[in-house]
């Protein structure tokens, strides 16, 4: 998360057209970003269930074709991205004006692809051996190395020719090569869990089966919130670039805030597949309902400090009253829904941790397309830009609530 707020910050600098140009960004950057969750969740899942049966021989073939399923995703996406920059952001909405600062960051951004996805997937892996603290250092690492590229490459600093929007960009591949070489590392030298033996292509074909019966559904689930925030970003976009730079800062702003939600979901569905490999249906049970009744008390606390610090926290990035309205009236709405928000996380990830994908899209369709978009339809209609926000926040507040039931009858039954 630190990536996004740190760009965000080091891009308002230059100027209210450029930061507009990278909120366009945020929704396209956050699907392809979305597959590699959804095929990191996947091979998760099957490999913490593998770990839980104790059965090193498919645990290690599995490691190995997930990181090579993520290599040949990561290509293929590249080269589709490459070619639809243009079509793809006029369609969201983009101004002709602002189409070559897109450009600018997203060529680079998908030829790096193949050092964001494969390393993604190599974390959530690590993460289903039980060990959370390597993938934690790699990031923190990688996030250090960010911050101090960042204002090199985008100003042109100490000699580097300034490449301003498209300088974040290259500044996030440069650093993504230490997650990417760490990853390597440890599952060859560190848990021997890289197998180079020959293998039939039934067996792969086996492996990415297994990892694609919940890799695909998780992504899906993945991909459904920021395809549908790109036609939120488009909605917005008809109250101007102002509007669409505002509602970019609160993203980020609101993405930091939710960090322990998303650390949260990323443990529990590893400890939820393990358990189920070991039947300690008791221990997952206990889990979820701890973790949904601090996800609601965390929500709390998150929504007074966010709402109280709003206009401070926007004014870090930029001065300009228009942006700082609309990112303002942002986070004193949808926070009050961040409590729902994390036990819609927790949910579907403790779902994909079942090997049960199915409810996790189930519920990912119905917030953002049956509840979020028509109540955003309407609620532009009715109050403007405040509508959309509320809408917001009571598509959380109405799925967290489903969610929630649904998550524990599973587990009971």
């Amino acid at each position: 998360m630190s990536f996004n707020v740190v760009d965000t910050w080091f891009v308002a600098q230059l100027g209210a057209t450029e930061l507009a140009a990278m909120s366009f960004t945020f929704p396209v950057v956050m699907t392809m970003l979305s597959v590699g969750i959804g095929l990191g969740a996947g091979t998760s899942s099957v490999l913490a269930r593998a770990i839980g049966e104790a059965d090193p021989q498919k645990t290690s073939r599995l490691v190995t074709d997930g990181l090579l399923l993520a290599f040949a995703l990561s290509v293929i996406l590249s080269i589709i991205g490459i070619i639809t920059i243009d079509p793809v952001f006029r369609l969201m909405g983009a101004p002709k004006e602002l189409l070559p600062e897109i450009r600018s960051y997203m060529l680079p951004w998908y030829l790096g692809l193949i050092l964001i996805i494969p390393p993604m997937v190599g974390m959530h892996s690590i993460r289903a051996t039980g060990d959370s603290r390597t993938p934690s250092r790699l990031m923190m690492g990688a996030a250090l190395g960010n911050i101090v590229l960042d204002p090199i490459l985008i100003f042109g600093l100490v000699g580097f020719p300034r490449l301003e929007l498209a300088g974040a960009a290259y500044a996030t591949l440069a650093v993504r090569v230490i997650p990417m070489a760490g990853v390597i590392w440890i599952f060859y030298k560190k848990l021997n869990l890289l197998t180079f033996e020959p293998v039939k292509l039934k067996t792969i074909r086996k492996s990415w089966s297994n990892i694609l019966h919940v890799g695909l559904p998780a992504a899906a689930t993945n991909v459904i919130i920021p395809l549908t925030n790109g036609v939120i970003v488009a909605m917005v976009a008809t109250f101007g670039t102002a509007a669409v730079a505002g509602l970019g800062i609160a993203i980020r702003i609101e993405a930091f805030s939710l960090i322990i939600f998303y650390a949260m979901s990323s443990i529990i569905g590893p400890f939820v597949g393990q358990n189920l490999g070991a039947a300690r249906y008791d221990r997952i049970a206990s889990s979820l309902r701890q973790s949904f009744l601090f996800c609601l008390a965390w929500g709390i606390v998150v929504a007074v400090s966010v709402g109280v610090f709003a206009m401070p926290l926007t004014r870090l990035f930029t001065e300009e009253i228009a942006v700082v309205k609309v990112a303002t009236l942002y986070l004193w709405v949808v926070p009050l829904s961040y409590g729902m928000a994390g036990i819609i996380m927790i949910a579907n990830a403790s779902f994909n941790g079942l090997g049960k994908p199915l409810p996790a899209t189930v519920l990912s369709i119905t917030r953002m397309l049956i509840v979020y978009l028509p109540l955003a339809y309407i609620g532009k209609a009715i109050w403007g830009i405040l509508g959309i926000f509320i809408a917001t926040a009571l598509s959380n507040l109405v799925v967290g609530t489903a969610a929630s039931i649904w998550g524990l009858n599973s587990v009971r039954r």
